[in-house]
Order: structure tokens, then sequence, then C-alpha cells
């Protein structure tokens, strides 16, 4: 019996992955824990390893598809002993083609509609048309069916597939419009919007927009995975979250020496130091322990429960090319200075290669985001459910300051900490921010 590959889960929360590569081709034999394909999540590249034997019979989906819905079928096994052009002719209708990288605008699976329980039986396209190849309400059909079905009009349900196990292929449709197929029901397109996944966050329409601009002074970048992501959380945040900020200026100067004190003592391996500690290394253990030392600020809100964590797990904000992802160092509290800023180091780079894992990047208690190396002084991040704060960690400056009634200059960095307002208040917000700036000035304490 053929053995089929689907769309693996790469975490909880995914829904749909890019297939960017295939490590096998057809006719080659695999055993398990053979890596054999390259996945692209919103955030990261991962590869699928096989979990059973046999001869690679089919790939149905190729390389470069965008689009694969979760458990959706992307490749056949012949097991031992088995007619491998079998196996592949079994496959050829088995899945509906996804969406590909190089037809971006080719329509998701066309789904009819149910009839409302009240509504009279539907009348027959034809008396002699057989039913479309369908499983429960889905269609299977090509790309190239689908599009000219949906610029005819045409309800890919009530069209007769000749294709393979009945599948709707480009003759069918042309057959149906000269004909005069059945046209898509007006009040099909909105349950149709209900039954598909939830979507990015829509914003103006190319329409409205384009129109405002001279024809040929653009060009247009479709969304990636990553974008739209990242666009439908921040949104979800700011619609769900109510966002309160407090400020706090810290004076950097102990931490500085402290911080080419300890550099300067690091240990040497081949040749190199062991560590090269950064402020945002520091900044990372500070937040830590002031979750540590403020526990009623360490939590996440929840429609039912107050959810208190029990350890510090800091997410950090990392740019790569399209968006940004959030490394989690997990309990940063435990953790020396100098294994903070290797975990950090190795979790950047990876993050900016897109190889972290999911248990990586994913949950966390809060983050930091640190866009003081660009020069900024001041800024205000979005929180990242079902984190409840956010540390947004401004330039180091020398600024003119009052010591004793006497002007001096110091190195000031101004932070902003947002916070959910419904499980942090305003006072318990200042306090683990009071927190946070005892140990940048006085960072010894992050020591012992």
């Amino acid at each position: 019996m053929p053995i089929n590959i689907t769309m693996p889960a790469l975490s909880p929360t995914m829904e749909e992955g890019n297939l960017a590569k295939w490590l096998v081709k057809e006719g080659d034999t695999v055993k398990s824990g053979d890596v054999i394909a390259e996945i692209e999540t919103d955030k990261a590249t991962m590869e699928v390893e096989a979990v059973d034997e046999g001869v690679v019979a089919k790939l149905v989906v190729p390389a470069g598809t965008e689009g694969v819905k979760v458990n959706a079928l992307i490749a056949v096994l012949a097991a031992d002993g088995e007619d491998v052009a079998a196996a592949a002719s079994d496959a050829g209708s088995a899945a509906p083609a996804p969406k590909a990288a190089e037809a971006p605008k080719a329509e998701a699976k066309t789904e009819a509609a149910p009839a409302p329980a009240a509504a009279p039986a539907a009348a027959p396209v034809s008396a002699a048309a057989p039913a479309a190849a369908s499983t429960g309400n889905r269609t299977f059909s090509s790309p190239l069916a689908r599009r000219l079905a949906k610029e005819a009009g045409i309800d890919l349900s009530a069209v007769a597939g000749s294709g393979p196990h009945g599948r709707v292929v480009k003759s069918d449709v042309e057959a149906a419009v000269a004909g005069g197929g059945a046209k898509a029901a007006p009040a099909a397109a909105p349950q149709a919007a209900a039954s598909a996944p939830a979507a990015a966050p829509k914003g103006a329409s190319d329409e409205t927009v384009l129109k405002l601009f001279e024809p040929g002074s653009y060009e247009l970048v479709p969304h990636d995975g990553m974008r739209k992501v990242i666009a439908k959380r921040l949104v979800e945040s700011k619609q769900t979250v109510p966002h309160f900020y407090v400020t706090v200026d810290c004076e950097l100067d102990a931490l500085l020496a402290l911080r080419a004190q300890l550099n300067d003592a690091a240990p040497r391996k081949e040749g190199a130091p062991a560590y090269k500690l950064s402020v945002n290394d520091m900044v990372i253990k500070a937040m830590a322990l002031a979750l540590r030392d403020v526990p009623d600020a360490n939590v996440s809100w929840t429609e039912a429960n107050m959810v208190k964590h029990k350890h510090a797990d800091v997410g950090v904000a990392v740019s790569i090319p399209g968006g940004l992802i959030t490394p989690i160092i997990r309990k940063a509290e435990e953790k020396t200075l100098s294994a903070i800023s290797n975990e950090m180091r190795d979790l950047g780079k990876r993050a900016k290669d897109r190889k972290l894992k999911p248990e990586e990047y994913q949950g966390g208690t809060s983050s930091v985001s640190n866009m003081g190396m660009m020069g900024v002084k001041h800024f205000a991040a979005v929180i990242n459910p079902p984190h409840a704060t956010i540390l947004a960690v401004g330039a180091g400056e020398q600024r003119p300051v009052v010591k004793n009634g006497q002007l001096a200059v110091a190195t000031v960095m101004t932070v902003t900490l947002s916070t959910d307002h419904r499980c942090v208040d305003g006072a318990l917000g200042a306090e683990l921010l009071q927190a946070f700036k005892g140990y940048i000035e006085n960072p010894m304490g992050m020591l012992v």
C-alpha cells in the first residue's frame, strides 16, 4: 500500500508552509530519518525527515510551491515490493494542487457553499453531467482551471471533471463557458470567505491605493508569509492589548566600565576570547533579574486566568531580511552574562540564516527591542502576545546631568516599557522599570 507523505506541522500555530526544496527525486530509495525536503515557515527554513522506508513514487507538490496547507499530500512512497508506477498513478489526484510560487495569483481550492438546511435541493446542472470529483465540499481542479473559472464566473462545483479521478481541467471549464455553464452564486462568496483560514489583516485595496499614483511609477512586491504574519500579529496586539507606557533614563557609565573590565578578563580559547559582552547582553540580564524581583509583572493575560511565570524567558528582537524574529533566552535570570552573550550570538546568527527551531522563538515571558545601535534615542515597542511587557531600548549618549547640584556629563540611555494594562498596571510597570534601572546603574548586582 502506498505511503503518503504530508506537509508536517512544524509548530503549534503553523497552518501552511512553502516547500522550498526537494532533497530526493522520484525513484530514490529513502530510509527512516533521511532528510527529504526543506520547508519554509514564516520565520525559518527547516529540514523534514522521512519516517518510513520506501521508494519515492511521486513528488506531488513541486519544489518552490508556496502556501501548502498542513496535512496536504506532498509525496508518495512505494513500500517494499510495491509497484512504483502503480503507486505514482494512485497519487495523481490524491490532493488538490497548492498555490505555486510562479503563479502567486492562483486561487485557493474552490469550495462549494453548503446549502442552508431549509433551502430546497439545488437543481442539477445537467441531467447527464456527472458530479465533479470532490471530498466533502472540496472540488479538485487544476490551478489553470480555477483561474479560468474565476474569470468567467463559473461555479467549479457544478462542472464535470474529465481529468484523472474526475479532476476539473482547462477543457472542462472552457466547455462550461461555451455551454453557458452555471455561474457562481453571489451568496457563495461570503460563505467561502468564512470557511477560509484566517488571513493577515487587510489594508486599503490595491485599486484604492494605486489610482493615487502615476502608472509605471511603481512596482508591486507581493507580501511574503513573514510579512503577513507580522502584520496580523501587530494588528491583533494593538486591537486587543491596552498598551501603557513608562519611560526612564538610565546612566550607563558604571555598566560600561564593568563591561570593559569583564571583557578584558575573558579567558582565551584558541586565540580568541571565550566571550565578548555587549550592552544588550547586560540589558537582557537586567530585565530578567527585574522580572524575578517583581514577579507580579512576569505574567500573561488569559480571559480566565493570570498566568504567573516561574522563570524570566526573555525574547530579543532580531532584524532579519523581510521582517524580524524574537529568539528567546530561557531562564535568563539564572544564567551568567557570558552564557547569555554566547547564546545570544548563536541565536542571532541562526535567526538571520532562518535556521531557528520553533521552540527557540515561540513563547517567552517578556522581550527586549534594542534600537540603540541604530542611533535611535527613544521609541515605544508593540507588545508581542502572550507577553505582557516589552522593553524598548534607545542609544546610550552623553548628556548633561545634574549631580549634587552640579552640572556634569554622563552616558544616558532612555528605555520605555510597554505594558499590557489588563495585568500590569502603571504602578507595577514603574516598579519593574525601577528594578531594571537599579541593575543597569549598579551592574555589580548582576554578578552576585
